[in-house]
């Protein structure tokens, strides 16, 4: 290109550079060492903005029905910006997406379509089609696909045939209405390729893939985000950007009042539209507008031929370039655009923009993107593992949002304002006033779940981890800002109601996310470690206070966002009266408190002063522990009988009842464990001391847990809710392919209940837990999620972990059947990876070429263009792997990547006897390294 040098520009070539290290780990170097802003663009935009809590300014809080999808094109966001394929500044100022019409839909297609919780017979659902393909962890090369049909896409009959179907029915799909048929459709590739922090160039490659010629317009769309609005109606005049049309059919100016130029360039010569991205009232309220251009102008011109909505001035806050294509069967034509971001945009407008330059640049980048995963890729992995592990880091990168919530200006607005002396009630979240989120956050699905959770957050760490660790290290450390975190010590937990409560996996994270820092001996590493300790302080002690009702060691929770795993809607008073002492809820603490005993023995090794924290935390998993484990005590968790964790219901009488659905709830004791090398007693002999003689004189707290003071293989030391005999029959059941193994991994719930669903009755109510291999039968928490048989990632991945954690205590010595019955005897790291390639599998070619994940679906499974585009579903089918629920949660089933990793790049022997692997996840992070 013509332009002059920017900073932080790459050499355009994918090979490796001196020192053997890829181009994009040379840029990750420069934004973490030198601040280069390589991450300042990204795909930040959300997939659906309108049915926000964020957008939802009713009376009572009806946020889906207050702004619908009919609304999107024509009333202008507060809080942030949806489109398709898109990409903004990480503040979401100016924002590019692409708007298409096939000439015979109502509207243009400007984002993607889906089911409100109301519409869906199983809870809020995306229909359409569309993939994250690729992506670096700085973005400076992305690639997405969409699917568009070239029939009138079918917003009515989704709609209304959804709301006919009952729980018991299959959803309806895309497919189903039969709008793809004779594949009449186009594929529409989105690339991105960044020759600067802030210069990206776009390519946006459409094939015809029907059998007749077909027309379509493609219009790339470039807006400011609306903040100069006021509430009273006027405008901050002196905050509002501009776009003009600065070359005819060539260049939109974007004139932005605090960082001056930026510029769109568009090859080919399209006819350039300019309208304001302001609510269209007179369309929605029927109120005058104040501009005639409005948000849905250019829908107006291009779908309804009203040449009169968009501005003839050629100036705007939204531009649009429309290109009218015309392909032929098969055919194919590429737009080619180049967004400059920068100061410099004014003067690097250049003759040659879409010269051989241009083309080079784009070569350059997908080279190195292949250079960064070979680098990346285990070499084990077949073609197949390849494709599916860098798709599931694709999703991962993609599903990065622009979330910004300033939970105290909403509550005002809704004349909730928490310091006035005469007030409403605010529909939600009135507590949380505290709260000002304006960041870069890893969505769980940037279309059904665009807001964050803070236990699913955990698990994308896992993931995100091996292609970026400090933005794992930064999302983690998030959480935790004086903006986020409650006063009171909580975690907030999704935007719906950030005073639910989500499992604390947060400290497990954080350990986990600092092993694989370790190596780079960074002393800011350990410094987030200590800061991020204080403020899980503050968490772990507010799980005590709250959580803990009758200081019994004991926990409740609610939902632990497990929806409708349970009898009862856990965070609802229950139907009898009294509480539940949860299983899951209580092994979770333990777990906590056993991850807060390692980061504390961690910075014991350098500043003796927490070492006193070291034994607080012992002592806290210790109790806790004793207590889900209770000798001779019928009221306990623990049921000698079933060899099983059950939860506990206690009546007001004092009556309690073990509630018998043999879920994950019971598993999850299983993995409340961490393996120790016993270094910080053999160095620090007062902890040592203290440790033993608080043993010494309570004796009954591990006469049914397993006895720490154990040494095991290597001289290692074990914290675990399970003592060896305990863990044998808990994995016989689980291993127990007629009850939780599935071939695709562990079930959330035992097949058991499949013929045998178990049923409470109270005043006359029956409740039934049975055996839900796929989707919910109920409306529990929406309904959309379902606990009650599929296979969920992350909870299968907290498995595995501690499968590993056993086996490094235990070593070889420690055989279990696997599957139970079968004969086959194995030790604890070859059942980790047996449900580890059991989870693999629902993504990968089986041997008829099919994969689980698509289940029936014969065009998913056979067409050329659809079967190697991978979905990673939120959960999936207890029996056949098919995906169920979210199509896009990337979020936390990506954490497969890392699991197909762990298996590829780790041996049994070399597990164990890793010279520094006295640390079960550390012997995982060291030999990765």
């Amino acid at each position: 290109m013509n332009d002059p040098a920017r900073e932080g520009e790459m050499p355009d070539r994918g090979e490796r550079l001196e020192g053997g290290r890829t181009a994009e780990q040379v840029r990750l170097d420069q934004a973490r060492e030198q601040g280069v802003p390589w991450k300042m663009w990204g795909p930040y935009l959300s997939e659906r903005q309108w049915g926000t809590v964020r957008e939802d300014y009713s009376e009572h809080g009806d946020a889906w029905n207050h702004f619908p999808h009919d609304h999107a094109r024509s009333r202008a966001y507060r809080w942030g910006e949806d489109g398709l394929a898109g990409i903004s500044d990480d503040r979401q100022r100016l924002c590019f997406a692409l708007a298409l019409w096939n000439g015979r839909d109502p509207i243009l297609k400007e984002r993607l379509f889906g089911l409100t919780n109301g519409e869906s017979n199983h809870g809020e659902d995306v229909k359409e089609y569309y993939y994250y393909l690729d992506s670096t962890p700085t973005h400076s090369y992305m690639k997405y696909l969409y699917k568009y049909p070239q029939a009138e896409f079918p917003y009515n009959d989704l709609v209304e045939t959804s709301r006919r179907r009952s729980r018991q029915d299959l959803e309806y799909e895309l497919l189903d209405t039969g709008v793809f048929g004779q594949d009449r459709y186009f594929d529409v590739f989105v690339e991105y390729a960044k020759a600067s922090p802030e210069q990206i160039l776009i390519e946006i490659t459409i094939h015809n893939r029907g059998p007749e010629a077909a027309d379509l317009h493609v219009l790339p769309t470039l807006w400011w985000r609306n903040q100069w609005s006021r509430d009273d109606g006027s405008e901050d005049t002196a905050r509002k950007p501009t776009l003009r049309e600065a070359v005819p059919g060539r260049r939109i100016a974007a004139l932005d009042p605090e960082e001056g130029e930026k510029a769109l360039h568009c090859d080919g010569g399209p006819e350039l539209l300019f309208t304001g991205n302001e609510t269209n009232r007179q369309r929605l309220y029927g109120v005058p507008n104040r501009t005639p251009y409005v948000k849905d102008g250019i829908d107006a011109c291009v779908v309804r031929g009203q040449a009169e909505a968009v501005n003839p001035d050629k100036s705007g806050t939204k531009a649009a370039a429309h290109y009218r294509l015309t392909l032929a069967p098969g055919g194919s034509r590429t737009i080619r655009l180049r967004l400059d971001a920068d100061k410099m945009a004014g003067e690097a407008a250049g003759d040659d923009v879409f010269g051989t330059a241009f083309t080079d640049l784009f070569d350059a980048r997908r080279r190195e993107a292949d250079a960064f995963y070979a680098f990346l890729t285990p070499p084990s992995f077949s073609a197949d593992e390849a494709l599916v592990f860098r798709q599931a880091l694709a999703g991962m990168l993609w599903s990065k949002q622009y979330y910004e919530y300033d939970v105290g200006t909403w509550l005002k607005q809704h004349g909730a304002n928490p310091f006035a002396a005469a007030r409403r009630i605010g529909p939600r979240n009135s507590q949380w006033h505290h709260m000002h989120n304006a960041d870069i956050v890893s969505m769980p699905d940037k279309w059904e779940y665009p807001w964050y959770a803070a236990w699913d957050l955990a698990f994308h760490v896992l993931a995100l981890t091996l292609v970026d660790p400090d933005f794992g290290k930064q999302q983690l450390e998030l959480m935790l800002r004086e903006r986020y975190l409650h006063p009171n010590g909580q975690i907030p937990a999704y935007e719906w109601n950030f005073g639910d409560v989500n499992p604390p996996v947060h400290a497990w994270a954080t350990i986990f996310t600092y092993r694989l820092l370790k190596p780079r001996g960074d002393e800011a590493d350990r410094r987030w470690l200590e800061q991020t300790f204080h403020k899980l302080l503050l968490n772990f002690t507010w799980w005590v206070n709250r959580k803990d009702r009758e200081g019994r060691n004991v926990f409740e929770g609610g939902f632990l966002g497990l929806d409708n795993i349970g009898v009862f809607d856990r965070s609802a008073p229950l139907p009898t009266g009294g509480c539940l002492e949860q299983a899951d809820g209580t092994a979770w603490m333990a777990l906590f408190s056993l991850n807060m005993l390692e980061i504390a023995a961690e910075l014991t090794k350098t500043d003796p002063l927490h070492a006193d924290m070291a034994v607080k935390f012992a002592e806290h998993f210790l109790w806790i522990a004793s207590a889900m484990t209770r000798i001779g005590d019928d009221t306990g968790m623990w049921d000698e009988e079933d060899g099983f964790f059950y939860d506990v219901l206690r009546l007001p009488d004092g009556r309690t009842e073990r509630l018998k659905v043999r879920s994950l709830v019971g598993l999850l004791p299983l993995c409340a464990v961490c393996v120790f090398d016993g270094d910080v007693l053999a160095e620090h002999p007062d902890i040592a001391r203290r440790f033993h003689s608080f043993l010494d004189d309570r004796p009954e707290l591990v006469g049914a847990m397993h006895d720490p003071r154990q040494i095991g293989f290597g001289g290692r030391r074990l914290g675990a809710i399970l003592n060896e005999g305990r863990l044998r029959r808990v994995l016989t059941r689980m291993l127990d392919e007629r009850e939780f193994l599935s071939p695709y991994g562990i079930r959330s719930m035992s097949r058991h209940h499949a013929d045998h669903p178990y049923v409470f009755v109270v005043g006359g109510e029956e409740f039934r837990v049975p055996y839900l291999p796929a989707e919910s039968d109920s409306g529990m928490f929406g309904g959309n999620s379902n606990w009650r048989g599929p296979i969920w990632m992350p909870i299968n991945a907290l498995i595995v972990r501690g499968l590993l954690q056993y086996y490094a205590y235990f070593g070889n010595g420690f055989l279990i059947e696997c599957p139970t019955g079968s004969g086959t005897m194995m030790n604890l790291y070859e059942v980790a990876r047996d449900i580890s390639r059991r989870l693999e599998s629902i993504f990968l070619r089986d041997e008829r070429g099919n994969r689980p994940v698509f289940g029936g679906a014969r065009t998913f499974q056979q067409d050329p263009h659809w079967k190697d585009h991978i979905l990673f579903y939120e959960y999936f089918h207890g029996d056949i792997g098919a995906g169920m629920g979210a199509s896009h949660q990337t979020g936390w089933t990506g954490v497969v990547a890392r699991l197909m990793h762990v298996f590829a790049t780790t041996t049994a022997d070399g597990f164990l006897d890793s010279a520094k692997g006295a640390h079960a996840d550390r012997a995982v992070h060291e030999q990765h390294v």
